[in-house]
């Protein structure tokens, strides 16, 4: 066995510290800076030390073992990209100012890549021109950019950070759904591997389009995502990916609608109260604008539209809030008493919960009163039903019917059957066998490398510090002097065994340094195996700690070697 790397504290660059960063939020962003594996060199921009370079690389191999077990191959492409392959799909202007835009010196155009779709498909268009060349799958680890407007929670949510980013390529949509398992069953792999409480959920695919998507998220508290799953059955969606069943209701003998005076109240909470009902049984209309035309979004009263699926729902389109002005000349518009009965050139989507025969009160459209009896598909249509609500704790399971959990998390992965949109911008075809061109699918899959790191350290961390995993900890053991020269000189002997038996360490010869502060940092830097020349140095006797359970246990160096030695 290859002899292993020891690390002499006293030699390398890492600087604990005792008390958290002033600016950190989240437990990761704490723990990694006190540490000594990141520092912060701007907003949203991180510089990667010793040992954290370490922990990254580790992830990185990982990733890039179970790629290639499935016949991925890995390129470098460049970070710098022209404008026009993202002009051709659009992205140029859709990103908005999450892209990094830069000119050169002649005034070109030029952009930080967020994502390479575009790049991965022009190369594919360039190297592939026959059936005989696909399928192909293609990845890459590189740094990426988007100019975050509130970079936080450190390495969580940069303005760089490390994805590995992969794309399939297939004649037909059969072999893309093959492509799509053969990264779904990797992934598993990969966090199991790394040691990642994970959960599978459906997701939206947004302004990246296709047909099937999902998201690995990782279980914190410090997560930005919040995901629904179903403690009955195997359903977990991000709650934008949630649906609820349309379900039409008789209305034969519904009453008829009625108007009904209501001063002074223009929300739900006054209305409800004026009428002594619950807010259930009220209509509530959001006016939107959708590229500047106003559009009605109609949830039942007790419930809040969630702005990112209606968003989603009209991407790439730009979705913003009505304001005072624009009820200004409209008197089919009275704010605070809209209903969708009456509505002139408003296109009207609405929650399936507001099914065809469901009867409501909602606004009448005029200052100080609103309807009652007002039944959907009777006094007024739908254009469109949209699961538009903000998922509540207790909804219902799509799959079973059991009240959902909701539960925040850490997005690590996410894949895509992204199906001909790209291909049909750049006409990525090849010769088929019959000599007649093909149009080629793609899949689109992403790892956040680097955040994989920060949810790591959310997930496997105790008042002390961080508890690596072994298979991404930066040493497998870390050895301890606790301070004579005695005690200093045998850890070093038993790192050199330890490193020529193929053990990884990190050993604290550092001088002049209690032995409080190295068992100290040990914990906080979260090594798997704590090796300690203490008190029996003389009779070359060391304790070992786990660091997880804590459990500890008295061995001679011999013994040490032995147990620390990865089996063949």
């Amino acid at each position: 066995m290859a002899k292993a790397q020891v690390q002499r504290m006293s030699r390398l660059m890492v600087k604990t510290l005792r008390d958290d960063p002033a600016d950190a939020e989240v437990l990761s962003h704490k723990l990694l800076v006190r540490a000594g594996y990141v520092r912060r060199t701007a907003a949203g921009i991180w510089s990667w030390l010793p040992l954290g370079k370490k922990v990254l690389a580790n992830v990185e191999r990982v990733v890039r073992e179970e790629m290639d077990a499935i016949g991925a191959q890995e390129v470098t492409l460049p970070a710098l990209l022209p404008k026009e392959p993202y002009e051709a799909t659009g992205r140029w202007t859709e990103y908005g100012a999450e892209l990094f835009r830069l000119n050169d010196r002649k005034g070109g155009d030029y952009l930080l890549g967020p994502t390479h779709e575009e790049i991965f498909t022009l190369l594919v268009k360039d190297q592939c021109t026959s059936y005989k060349d696909l399928p192909v799958i293609l990845y890459q680890i590189q740094s990426k950019y988007r100019d975050e407007a509130r970079p936080r929670a450190g390495i969580l949510r940069g303005r760089e950070f490390l994805m590995k980013d992969s794309y399939s390529f297939d004649l037909e949509d059969e072999g893309l759904a093959h492509s799509y398992a053969l990264h779904r069953a990797a992934y598993q792999k990969i966090f199991q591997r790394l040691g990642l409480d994970h959960r599978i959920c459906a997701a939206t695919a947004g302004a990246m389009g296709g047909s099937k998507s999902e998201e690995f998220l990782a279980p914190a508290a410090a997560g930005e995502d919040t995901f629904a799953d179903c403690p009955n059955c195997d359903y977990a969606a991000n709650t934008e990916a949630v649906s609820f069943a349309l379900k039409p209701v008789d209305a034969t003998g519904a009453a008829a609608l009625e108007e009904i005076p209501t001063p002074d109240t223009p929300t739900i909470e006054t209305l409800a109260a004026h009428l002594n009902v619950q807010a259930s049984e009220t209509l509530k209309n959001l006016l939107v604008k959708v590229d500047g035309e106003i559009v009605a979004v109609g949830v039942p009263g007790d419930r809040e539209v969630d702005l990112d699926k209606v968003e989603a729902h009209f991407a790439p389109a730009a979705v913003e809030l009505v304001t005072a002005e624009d009820f200004e000349g409209r008197d089919d518009l009275v704010r605070g008493y809209v209903g969708p009965q009456g509505l002139e050139k408003v296109q009207y989507i609405a929650d399936p919960r507001v099914a065809p025969g469901t009867a409501w009160i909602t606004g009448a459209n005029k200052t100080g009163v609103h309807a009652k009896n007002v039944v959907a598909g009777r006094d007024f249509e739908v254009d469109e039903y949209v699961d538009v609500v903000v998922v509540q704790e207790g909804d219902p399971c799509p799959a079973c019917g059991t009240g959902l959990k909701l539960d925040r998390a850490i997005e690590i992965g996410h894949i895509f059957q992204l199906g001909r949109k790209y291909a049909d911008a750049f006409q990525l075809d090849v010769l088929g066998q019959n000599g007649k061109p093909v149009r080629v699918t793609m899949g689109s899959y992403g790892i956040g490398v680097s955040r994989a790191v920060a949810a790591l350290a959310e997930q496997h961390a105790d008042d002390k510090g961080l508890v690596w995993p072994e298979e991404i900890a930066p040493a497998d053991v870390h050895v301890v002097a606790a301070g004579k020269a005695l005690q200093t000189e045998l850890a070093l002997e038993v790192s050199d065994l330890l490193a020529e038996a193929g053990v990884r360490v990190l050993v604290d010869d550092r001088p002049g340094i209690s032995p409080g502060v190295k068992f100290t940092d040990s914990e906080l830097i979260g090594v798997p195996k704590i090796l300690v020349a203490g008190r029996r140095s003389g009779d070359r006797v060391l304790e070992l700690k786990d660091r997880r359970t804590g459990e500890r246990e008295e061995l001679t160096v011999e013994e040490a070697v032995a147990r620390l030695t990865p089996s063949a």
